[in-house]
């Protein structure tokens, strides 16, 4: 039977906390469980609704029906990459694609990859896959990969729950709630523009916003001096 394998990833846009990216995997006649899961894409569900999925897939896993692989890439990497002359968001997330695929290539037989594709041009992030995959599988890339593919689905259910744990986490070690860690929450601004500086690991770097809020601090203490 031809095993099938989704990528995405959640956290793309925040100006706070890790994009988490998700490889997973099952034999393509087991993909009616996670229909029968009520399993579509992350930003379709609810939070709890995503919670109870993700414990049934972890319970798939269990029982080796489901095999995924995740990685967390955390601000100071993001940056790297967002001002590397040579690299950028969409190079970063084709290359941890192909880190997590390699790495379950190692132990399965994977015969399709389904990738929901951050980049306008298709055609050349398939193409950079394919030269870096480990075996010559078929890789099929779209836009909304994950509303099109249960399995990509999967992954992103997998991915956003991962990262909203991580969000809480962050939250319970500085002990102030945030909010989303997304700029479109006024309660993330509101940190942003109180908090920049005292927690700056926590944040991206080499977004606009962040440096806007550190330029207008720094011509604030010029002008008090």
């Amino acid at each position: 039977m031809s095993i099938i394998c989704g990528v995405d990833e959640a956290g793309r846009g925040p100006i706070i906390g890790p994009l988490v990216m998700v490889a997973a995997t099952i034999e393509e006649h087991e993909e009616y469980r996670l229909k029968e899961l009520g399993v579509k894409d992350s930003k379709q569900l609810t939070p709890a609704q995503r919670e109870r999925i993700f414990a049934q897939l972890e319970e798939l896993e269990k029982e080796g029906i489901l095999h995924y692989a995740t990685k967390s890439i955390p601000p100071e990497q993001i940056d790297v990459a967002v001002n590397g002359n040579t690299t950028n968001l969409n190079y970063l997330e084709a290359d941890t694609s192909l880190l997590l695929v390699n790495g379950l290539l190692q132990q399965i037989k994977i015969g399709s990859v389904y990738v929901d594709c951050p980049s306008p041009n298709i055609k050349a992030y398939k193409a950079y896959l394919r030269e870096r995959i480990a075996e010559p599988i078929e890789i099929i890339a779209e836009h909304k990969a994950d509303e099109n593919y249960l399995i990509v689905s999967a992954a992103s259910i997998l991915a956003k729950v991962l990262r909203d744990r991580a969000i809480e986490a962050i939250k319970a070690e500085i002990g102030i709630d945030f909010g989303s860690g997304y700029l479109t929450d006024p309660q993330t601004q509101e940190f942003l523009n109180n908090h920049a500086e005292k927690f700056n690991l926590i944040f991206r770097k080499s977004w606009i916003s962040y440096r806007r809020v550190i330029n207008n601090k720094n011509q604030k203490k010029l002008k008090e001096f």
